[in-house]
């Protein structure tokens, strides 16, 4: 087990136990932020920790470490969170994507407790949408909307930890994704300002997601939040995608009772779980 300062070094390894993480799990171990801040940042503003077969990665606080799935229960997951932890880096959170038992286990010994709770709710797109009616105008992003949109993200996300963050530089790293679509970026607006967007995503072409959905402080209560969503599940399904994915937070009861009644649904193995340093 080795410290790097690579970022080369440590990707091809990163990107295995990744990819073989998503294949075993169905879930991603590294988070968005934190993949794209090693794609564009290096480890300029991180640190990582390699065994032969997993990843300890730490930036701004947080803490994502993973192993790949053959090598698991052979101990390299604690050796790399007891090198983090004897290094003396500053940790303050760390995530469990899939609320795997030897992830509680190993966050109980540092010290970790089980803080918030990030659901993974799902939808066949083979269930028949709702139709849409629209009281206001939606349509695809423009480059002119860029300061609006960052205006209502701000806001509807003042207390969201990532979403709520993100800046100029990050929504121009998110839309230089090979994902990206302005088709798929719904903007709603009433001719003067944007009132709420709809960010959506398509993984593959079966596979899409609610990836954000924001609405102005001064435009909630209005069912705009449905109207933007289920907009999203109509363009995500003339794509032809069999399965659409979102994130929620678990305690976020208005949001899980809107994507309820569109037709989602969770199961307990689709949760993810962060960990606060007690």
């Amino acid at each position: 087990m080795t410290t790097t300062d690579s970022a080369a070094q440590g990707r091809d390894l990163v990107e295995r136990v990744r990819q073989a993480s998503r294949a075993a799990d169905g879930h991603d171990p590294l988070d968005e932020q934190a993949a794209l801040l090693l794609k564009h940042r290096g480890l300029a503003a991180a640190r990582m920790w390699v065994t032969g077969n997993g990843f300890a990665l730490v930036h701004e606080g947080a803490l994502d470490l993973a192993v790949a799935p053959e090598a698991r229960g052979r101990g390299e997951g604690a050796t790399l969170a007891a090198a983090v932890a004897d290094s003396g880096a500053d940790v303050r959170t760390a995530w469990s994507h899939g609320d795997d038992p030897a992830a509680r286990a190993i966050a109980a010994r540092h010290g970790f407790a089980a803080t918030r709770e990030l659901w993974v709710m799902r939808r066949p797109v083979t269930e028949p949408l709702p139709p849409l009616e629209s009281d206001v105008a939606i349509r695809g992003y423009r480059p002119a909307d860029e300061a609006d949109l960052l205006r209502v993200n701000a806001a509807a996300f003042a207390h969201h930890p990532e979403q709520g963050s993100m800046d100029a530089a990050g929504l121009a790293e998110r839309m230089a994704e090979p994902w990206f679509d302005p088709a798929g970026l719904l903007v709603a607006h009433d001719g003067e300002r944007m009132l709420g967007f709809h960010w959506t995503k398509q993984h593959d072409a079966d596979l899409g997601e609610v990836y954000v959905v924001a609405i102005a402080p001064e435009a909630q209560g209005a069912g705009l939040g449905r109207m933007l969503t289920l907009a999203g599940l109509h363009h995500l399904a003339g794509h032809g995608v069999r399965e659409v994915l979102l994130y929620v937070e678990s305690d976020n009861h208005p949001a899980r009772k809107v994507y309820e009644r569109l037709g989602f649904t969770h199961a307990a193995s689709d949760t993810h779980v962060q960990f606060t340093r007690s």
